[in-house]
């Protein structure tokens, strides 16, 4: 049996090119995701201020756009 993949939880795929792709940090090239009803991507992993591989980058705790360029607070 195959299980859908729309489960209403964070999307981790967008379209670059006309192709579906992961969208990744264009400063440290993470992966993003995009939270559920939300319309910014996210570092994949995030927390305290680190990445999912542990690494401390001063993009991790940023909203991004959807070609994952940090939005920084005005």
């Amino acid at each position: 049996m195959l299980q859908s993949t729309s489960n209403g939880a964070a999307q981790s795929s967008g379209v670059r090119d006309g192709q579906i792709t992961a969208v990744t940090c264009v400063n440290c090239g993470c992966r993003l995701e995009r939270p559920e009803e939300s319309v910014f991507w996210v570092h994949f992993g995030r927390g305290a201020g680190r990445d999912a591989r542990g690494c401390r980058v001063g993009c991790t705790e940023a909203e991004h756009d959807a070609g994952g360029r940090p939005l920084l607070a005005a």
